[in-house]
């Protein structure tokens, strides 16, 4: 089963119906709108979590049923002088059960034409790296073998120095140098750019979202590229929403991905391309504290220059999620079924997250 980032757990035909729902009340009763992050006279401090019960059933096996704990993350930033700041950011691995430093950065923010970064951070790279599992609009991100293969020392991170503007407010340009040895192993320094257009309302900030919510109407164009070695891992993404009545929206998302020797999701090949898609529905009318969301996704990855028969592999998401305050309050139940032609054992899963923020 192929795993990054995201972890993967397993539940019993017979009692996942009454399992789901159960836990979706439960998850429910807890998910209260968060607060605004907490300011300690120059810092503001923040925290997220997200835990989700997972059920996983392979074609040849019994079915595995987890309670998991995927990530709890700690945010502080602050001013050091009017045009210098600083932010530094912890991650918990569910995966590791360890706490890694996720952000670590100085930053120099002269003008929107002209922000230097340098420390820890996410190199330019998809939309998918630059929204990460907390800001992107399914559950299950990072698991169908296309977003975000992109090389890393922790959750999508590297060590380096970059270069990022945003002109007229619809073009966003990013530049940088990073630290290819601790990613890949390889000596090399690792170089990454990444080009954005927003052709309806701009995306202001370095760091992106994979929905708004209904906040903006996007129609966004992204390229990134990275580059070690003679090596090469170069994404297209694409995100569009409309504001729909009562506080709706409608979203499509998409993405290209090629990786030549760098990055990928699966080690023993060399090379690997694959395509996804993405449509949501947000329904503009409150039930309750919150407003439901559909969401439905389709993806397939092809795996070659390996040392064994290539193969592809097949993935359809389908999310029902109950959005309470944005990212910082939701509960998401959810469907993947994952196939592959060859290789590896195909496999489904359904469970429920809930992810909050303060």
């Amino acid at each position: 089963m192929l795993k990054r980032r995201v972890r993967t757990g397993r539940v019993s035909n017979a009692r996942r119906s009454a399992l789901t729902l159960a836990f979706c009340s439960g998850f429910l009763g807890l998910a209260v709108p968060s607060h605004a992050q907490l300011t300690l006279g120059p810092l503001s401090v923040g925290a997220g979590l997200r835990t989700e019960f997972i059920s996983t059933t392979p074609a040849a096996g019994n079915t595995a049923n987890q309670f998991l704990l995927d990530d709890v993350r700690l945010y502080v930033s602050g001013p050091v002088t009017k045009n210098i700041s600083f932010m530094f950011n912890t991650d918990y691995d569910g995966a590791t059960n360890h706490v890694g430093v996720l952000d670590a950065v100085a930053k120099i923010d002269i003008a929107p034409e002209l922000h230097i970064w340098a420390g820890r951070f996410l190199p330019p790279s998809d939309r998918a790296n630059l929204y990460g599992p907390f800001y992107a609009n399914q559950w299950g991100v990072y698991t169908d073998g296309v977003q975000d293969g992109y090389p890393f020392i922790f959750q999508g991170r590297d060590n380096g120095v970059l270069y990022w503007g945003q002109f007229t407010k619809k073009v966003k340009v990013s530049l940088g140098a990073f630290d290819g040895r601790s990613a890949t192993g390889a000596p090399e320094v690792l170089g990454a750019a990444r080009v954005q257009v927003d052709l309806w309302d701009a995306e202001d900030g370095y760091y992106l979202n994979g929905t708004y919510y209904g906040d903006k109407n996007l129609l966004s164009i992204g390229g990134a590229t990275q580059y070690q070695g003679g090596h090469t891992a170069s994404t297209i993404d694409f995100l569009m929403e409309r504001k729909i009545p009562k506080g709706g929206a409608f979203t499509i998302e998409s993405e290209y991905s090629n990786y030549n020797r760098l990055g990928g999701y699966d080690a023993r090949y060399a090379k690997s391309q694959g395509a996804y898609g993405l449509a949501s529905y947000l329904f503009g009318k409150k039930v309750g504290i919150g407003q439901f969301q559909v969401l439905g996704k389709y993806a397939k990855a092809e795996f070659t220059h390996g040392k064994t028969a290539n193969y592809s592999q097949k993935t359809t998401e389908v999310n029902f999620n109950y959005v309470i305050k944005q990212f910082n309050a939701r509960v998401m139940s959810f469907y993947r079924d994952v196939r592959f032609n060859a290789i590896r054992t195909n496999f489904w899963q359904a469970g429920v997250g809930l992810q909050v923020q303060i």
